[in-house]
């Protein structure tokens, strides 16, 4: 019996050990976090890029390459595969999700949509079905506002409110970030690594979010074919008409160029 509480007090002491190593080293984690986080540039930067011609990549630029690389984030897939991953940035329905969906599953597509608060407000129903068909849903924060511009405390906020609001309306976590307006900065990429996320830009997107001002189906039927490329992350808008209309034939041109759709989830560097 004396050994068996020996055994016992000597187990109690090694957890006690453990728990104040955790503890220790968790809040020296975030002390060193917050330092590094401090001594990091807020400066704005409208995420750009150069495209080229020939299918070819595009140029990133050396800084947004250098911030997202740093951070673990997703830009652009690997140079050598023929993979390409299509996203969807959605601040509002404007009436073509639906028409999107039908369109991704006959095509056994799985795309990206980055929703904001007000999205998911108004459209549970149709969240719940990207969900059930194997989209991946990402954050697009609750109120769509540049990052830089906000103190740690409100991109905390506007990040894990939204993920909250539909992790307890869906049961679904999100793990995908895309900056609003495309703004971000150093800090603001780290910090959401600190929060769990990881960030996606883009390397390809058009002048399609205006949903009054569309171009035309031969305009962004064009854009888009002529500028996808290995690896590309292609950003679209689900409120625009022509998108939509054209969709259903990119996909499928895109496959016939020997391209393969892939999600997030499947990602590449």
């Amino acid at each position: 019996m004396k050994r068996k509480y020996i055994m016992i007090i000597f187990t109690i002491i090694i957890s006690l050990m453990l728990i104040d190593y955790l503890f220790f080293n968790e809040q020296k984690t975030k002390q060193t976090s917050g330092s590094l986080l401090e001594n990091m540039s807020n400066q704005k930067i409208e995420w750009g890029i150069k495209r080229n011609n020939n299918h070819e990549q595009p140029d990133l630029g050396s800084k947004n390459k250098k911030i997202i690389d740093e951070n673990q984030g997703i830009a652009m897939g690997n140079k050598e595969s023929k993979s390409v991953y299509l996203t969807f940035d959605e601040g509002y329905e404007a009436g073509y999700t639906e028409q999107i969906l039908q369109i991704l599953k006959q095509n056994n597509v799985k795309a990206a949509f980055f929703i904001t608060a007000h999205y998911v407000n108004t459209n549970a129903e149709l969240v719940q079905k990207m969900i059930e068909e194997g989209h991946v849903i990402g954050n697009h924060t609750v109120n769509h506002k540049s990052m830089p511009s906000l103190t740690l405390e409100q991109i905390k906020e506007e990040v894990m409110n939204l993920h909250t609001a539909i992790y307890n309306q869906f049961g679904y976590e999100m793990k995908y970030i895309r900056p609003p307006k495309g703004e971000y900065s150093e800090k603001t990429v780290a910090y959401c690594n600190t929060l769990g996320y990881t960030t996606v830009m883009w390397s390809f997107a058009y002048d399609d979010w205006n949903e009054n001002a569309q171009k035309g189906e031969t305009y962004a039927k064009k854009k888009i074919l002529d500028n996808i490329h290995n690896g590309a992350v292609i950003l679209l808008h689900g409120n625009s008409k022509d998108n939509t209309n054209v969709l259903d034939t990119c996909i499928k041109e895109i496959k016939n160029m020997g391209y393969e759709f892939k999600s997030l989830d499947e990602f590449q560097k």
